[in-house]
């Protein structure tokens, strides 16, 4: 650090001297900074005193002539003004690095999450049934309201480590863990589902990239991962688009000034399936186009499917069928950033997918659809105010596909679903939310199952602590909850491996009650 310093100030000297020296010392006085940069990373507790010191340099170039591209006359130079300053901040940093020392662990750690627990209980003391993919409907993605409606614990845990190099380039790795189970039992071993969900790295504001209008602020990642832009309906737990997979991408390629691009690919895998003896591990490939428009409120996503190891001689899904080897998918969808213009959200979108792509929610993660599948998708939700002390989160998700897994199958269905939340004080509301779902599914007996025509209902009332009032998204939220369910009696005949149709769960309705915590940050 000292020498380094005497080089900064071997250089500030020097301007009073020649102005033809400005670059060096441009050039010195941006090492420095990378330096302290790099310095303020290492000390957690400097996070303040980095902004001032980035102001302070802001000063100097601003005071500073020799560092302009056009300098003025070596006399016009406040030599004594920036040698002060220089010797003021470098004083600063070895403060700093006093204070951090070596890099400690918790610099540039960040730990984010998200977790459900909760009781379900039924009108005679045994354990609910629930869970938003509940209905017949929900084997082909048809979500219904969560309110009152889970039975699980989950829970995901996001840690991510940020490391910044001399030059400014920022490195990121993240690792998700998350588990599952349904038991209340307070030891899950027999039952976990723990699984690491993500491991990725990423590197943004490179130093190679720096000037370059089109990737100065760009991000390249790989590994497992979620894609960044995957936007759901948290009143139905249901994503709108999930891209999910291992592999590598670039964000955020700037092509003008309201237009930026994402493009990545990655690989799922269907399962491994044995012909002659040797095992065939079947992958897909999924290359995506992100396009982003009007500062990200226009959403263009194209998705192109591969996978040839699917289609191969004695291969067939599990209805006899040959499965597909390819397929499309494409989303359009607007992003509002108000309510129709008032306070609040509004999102729309459009799905359409064929073959492998059908399956329009979780791109390319059904290994089962034939070629002549088609699917298309309508998702509309938001949120806003309605009266004082009142907010309301409306959705709508619809679909019908056609030719999924059986020729001539088809499955329609249709949800509306309500959520509605009254202050009654500063930690506490009363939460509402009503669920409509109809269907018409043929499945043409594809996994023993029948055709049906119908529709289910739910209501439940949820008296909710929370930290704070005012938002349907604020979290910790720690709820009592009653739902009435009911169904058409045609959907107790769709499968005999469902919810519906048990003898202690079956239509003419159901009450079930619970208590449960839901939260993330």
């Amino acid at each position: 650090m000292q020498k380094a310093s005497s080089w900064l100030l071997a250089g500030v000297l020097s301007t009073s001297v020649a102005i033809a020296q400005a670059d060096t010392l441009e050039e010195r006085m941006s090492a420095f900074e990378a330096r302290a940069s790099a310095a303020e990373k290492r000390a957690a507790a400097a996070e303040l005193q980095t902004q001032a010191l980035a102001r302070e340099l802001q000063q100097i170039r601003l005071t500073n002539p020799a560092l302009q591209p056009a300098a003025p006359t070596a006399a016009a130079i406040p030599t004594p003004t920036l040698d002060a300053r220089v010797e003021k901040l470098e004083a600063r940093q070895q403060s700093m690095e006093k204070q951090g020392g070596t890099e400690h662990l918790t610099d540039g750690f960040s730990f984010k999450g998200y977790a459900r627990s909760g009781l379900l209980i039924d009108e005679g003391l045994g354990g609910g049934r629930g869970g938003p993919y509940i209905t017949p409907a929900g084997s082909v993605g048809g979500a219904v309201g969560r309110l009152g409606n889970e039975d699980d614990t989950y829970v995901r845990m996001d840690l991510s480590k940020e490391i910044y190099a001399q030059n400014g380039t920022r490195s990121k790795f993240t690792v998700s863990i998350a588990d599952g189970v349904e038991t209340a039992n307070d030891w899950t071993a027999n039952e976990s589902k723990l699984n690491v969900r993500q491991v990725f790295t990423e590197l943004d504001h490179l130093a190679a990239f720096k000037g370059n209008s089109v990737f100065e602020n760009s991000t390249l990642w790989a590994g497992k991962r979620f894609d960044r832009d995957n936007f759901d309906i948290h009143w139905l737990d249901s994503d709108v688009v999930f891209l999910a997979g291992t592999g590598g991408g670039i964000y955020d390629v700037q092509m003008n000034k309201d237009w930026r691009s994402n493009y990545s690919l990655i690989g799922r895998t269907y399962g491994d399936f044995s012909k002659g003896g040797i095992d065939a591990n079947v992958q897909s490939y999924i290359l995506t186009s992100n396009q982003f428009f009007d500062e990200g409120q226009w959403q263009w996503m194209f998705n192109a499917i591969g996978s040839k190891k699917n289609d191969f001689g004695t291969r067939t899904n599990q209805a006899g069928l040959t499965p597909a080897d390819s397929g499309l998918h494409s989303m359009l969808a607007n992003h509002q950033k108000n309510f129709f213009g008032r306070e609040g959200f509004f999102k729309t979108a459009l799905l359409y997918g064929q073959g492998l792509g059908a399956e329009v929610k979780n791109i390319g993660s059904d290994g089962e659809l034939i070629s002549d599948a088609r699917a298309l998708r309508l998702a509309l939700y938001g949120e806003t105010p309605v009266a004082p002390g009142w907010r309301i989160g409306p959705s709508l998700l619809a679909e019908q596909s056609k030719n999924r897994y059986v020729k001539g199958d088809d499955y329609r269905w249709l949800t509306l679903n309500m959520r509605l939340a009254n202050e009654i004080n500063s930690n506490f509301e009363m939460a509402y939310e009503v669920s409509w779902q109809t269907m018409n599914l043929d499945p043409k007996g594809y996994l023993q199952r029948n055709a049906v025509n119908g529709n289910f209902w739910k209501f439940t009332v949820a008296p909710t602590f929370k930290p704070d009032v005012g938002d349907l998204l604020t979290r910790p939220e720690l709820r009592v909850f009653a739902s009435f369910m009911n169904w058409s009696s045609d959907l107790d005949r769709y499968s005999t491996s469902g919810s519906f149709g048990k003898t202690d769960f079956n239509a003419g309705g159901v009450w079930q009650y619970g208590i449960q915590m839901e939260t993330w940050f």
